[in-house]
């Protein structure tokens, strides 16, 4: 039973660290280069998931388990896909504000949504499928400025450098969640939360090498940088790790989909670490838009109760 409804507090608390750690990395930008305020997340966040992963494997006498080849092939993958993702993410900002640049990877939902039907062959409700409409609509109405939504605007919206970034990201995080639950059922260990969370230790781990190796090469000014920022960087590494074994654990638990759309509360926290973090104002059209977010993440916790 646990494990069963692990994945809604898990899918809620992915949400609140993601927007929190997306907020301290913001501030990061005037600091780093693009890459290196991406390299931090793993760089400092791999550490705490290897804590994370110690613990609970300690605390129920768990052993690790063999690496298969399709597992680490699936995990670096989805590690690079996420690498990728955080990088356009950030960009975005360059090109729109915070709130802005999350709204437009947020489309992330429909994508993962799509992805896991092809490649998981998880099937969706009804209901998952009107959250999804929802919750779309939603970060739209965000994107737009409040304006109203015609096609002609919508293509005009499209075409932005943010948009283009935005949905970029949103596409590459939605491509780590599956390949994120491939990996972890490539495991083939019965304690999901355990399978988990190794899948979150080797995948940043990797992400550290792999980022880390890149930007030696093509940054290594940023990569001393990279240290000396280490009071906020660190920070975006905690919250990093602490997110992604919250999204992991969700995945692992439950359809990549309705993970994502109850995870669409990040909206939520973004738009309060907009205002009260950032300093960015806060419109009325926004609240419109997060009441259809906050709708559409009803309709996926129906859908959950009717299974």
């Amino acid at each position: 039973m646990f494990i069963s409804i692990i994945w809604l507090p898990a899918a809620l608390f992915a949400g609140l660290f993601q927007a929190w750690r997306t907020a301290v990395q913001q501030r990061l930008r005037s600091q780093l280069t693009v890459s290196g305020a991406g390299l931090v997340r793993y760089l400092y966040g791999a550490p705490i998931a290897l804590l994370i992963l110690t613990l609970y494997a300690t605390a129920h006498h768990h052993s690790l388990p063999s690496l298969s080849l399709p597992f680490l092939a699936n995990a670096l993958i989805g590690g690079v896909a996420q690498i990728i993702a955080t990088n356009l993410l950030i960009a975005a900002f360059g090109y729109g504000n915070f709130v802005v640049g999350t709204a437009f990877s947020k489309t992330e939902t429909v994508q993962v949504a799509v992805f896991a039907w092809l490649v998981l062959h998880e099937a969706l409700t009804l209901y998952v499928i009107i959250g999804i409409v929802l919750g779309v609509v939603g970060v739209l109405i965000l994107s737009l400025g409040g304006k109203k939504i015609t096609l002609q605007q919508l293509g005009a919206a499209l075409k932005q450098r943010v948009a283009i970034f935005g949905l970029s990201a949103g596409a590459m995080f939605a491509l780590t969640a599956v390949f994120v639950k491939r990996a972890t059922f490539d495991l083939q260990q019965p304690d999901l939360i355990l399978a988990a969370l190794i899948t979150l230790t080797v995948v940043m781990l990797s992400q550290t090498v792999i980022h880390g190796m890149w930007i030696a090469w093509r940054e290594p000014t940023t990569l001393r940088q990279v240290f000396v920022t280490w009071p906020i960087s660190s920070q975006v590494g905690i919250l990093a790790a602490l997110g992604s074994a919250c999204w992991f654990i969700g995945f692992a638990t439950a359809s990549v989909a309705l993970v994502r759309i109850v995870g669409q509360v990040e909206v939520i926290f973004t738009l309060l670490f907009a205002q009260f973090y950032l300093g960015e104002k806060i419109k009325s059209h926004e609240a419109s838009g997060l009441l259809l977010v906050a709708t559409g993440v009803t309709f996926a916790l129906v859908s959950s109760l009717l299974q």
